[in-house]
C-alpha cells in the first residue's frame, strides 16, 4: 500500500490512542489497519487470531494460493494489492455458476461451489453470514481444508454461532467476535496481510 502523509498521521494517532495491547507486531499491524479503515477502536477487543494464522496466510499468499471471497466489494477492495504483489487468482462466490435452492442463499451456494473446487484456498467472508455458515459446514465435514479463513460478517442471528464454530474448527483463521464486522474490515485485514507477506516473501516471489 502506498501511504500519504495524512495516512501516516492517522496511524500515529491510532498508535497513541490504542494504548497497551497484547498483540504481536504483525497482529498489531492488522488491528491498526482495521481501526484505520473503520475509525472504531472497539476492534482492538474484537479481532481474533488463531495460532499461526498470519504465518499460514502469508505462506499461502506467497504460494499464490487461490483466494475465494463472498461479495464483489471484497474482490474489488483486495484485487489492486493482490495484482501488485503475488497475483493470486481471486474468485467471488456471487459470480459462481450454481443451481441455488431455497434452503441456501446465492452467496452460500456460490462459496460452497468454489470451496469444493478450491478446497485449500484462502477464504474471505466479509459480509454474508450465510456464506460463513456454509463454509464451516464443509470444514466440519472435512470436505475442505482452507489455508486461511478471514471471517468478518456482521449479524444479529447466527453470526456468533458461525464464528464460534470456526474457532472450534482448528483451521487457521482471523475473525471478528461479536455482532460487528463488514466487508471493509475484511479488505483491511487482507491488504494488511498482503503487505506483511510481501515484506517476508516479496524478493523470493520476484525471483520466481
Amino acid at each position: 500500500m502506498e501511504w500519504h502523509i495524512t495516512d501516516a498521521q492517522s496511524l500515529g494517532i491510532i498508535d497513541h490512542e490504542i494504548g497497551d495491547h497484547v498483540f504481536s507486531p504483525a497482529e498489531y499491524e492488522i488491528v491498526r489497519r482495521v481501526i484505520y479503515a473503520t475509525a472504531d477502536f472497539e476492534y482492538k477487543y474484537l479481532v481474533r487470531f488463531s495460532d499461526q494464522a498470519l504465518q499460514a496466510g502469508a505462506a499461502a499468499l506467497a504460494a499464490r494460493t487461490t483466494i475465494v471471497v463472498d461479495v464483489p466489494m471484497v474482490q474489488v477492495g483486495i484485487s489492486p494489492q493482490i495484482l501488485a504483489t503475488f497475483a493470486n487468482p481471486v474468485y467471488c462466490s456471487m459470480e459462481a455458476v450454481t443451481r441455488p435452492q431455497r434452503e441456501k442463499t446465492r452467496t452460500a451456494w456460490g462459496i460452497q461451489t468454489l470451496a469444493r473446487r478450491y478446497p485449500e484456498a484462502i477464504f474471505v467472508v466479509g459480509q454474508e453470514q450465510t456464506a460463513l455458515s456454509a463454509l464451516v459446514d464443509l470444514i466440519e465435514a472435512e470436505e475442505i481444508k482452507p489455508a486461511l479463513v478471514i471471517a468478518t460478517p456482521s449479524g444479529f442471528v447466527g453470526a456468533d454461532v458461525a464464528k464460534s464454530r470456526l474457532h472450534d474448527s482448528m483451521v487457521p483463521h482471523i475473525r471478528i467476535d461479536g455482532r460487528k464486522g463488514s466487508a471493509v474490515v475484511s479488505v483491511a485485514i487482507v491488504n494488511g496481510l498482503v503487505d506483511l507477506a510481501w515484506q517476508a516473501y516479496g524478493r523470493e516471489a520476484n525471483v520466481n
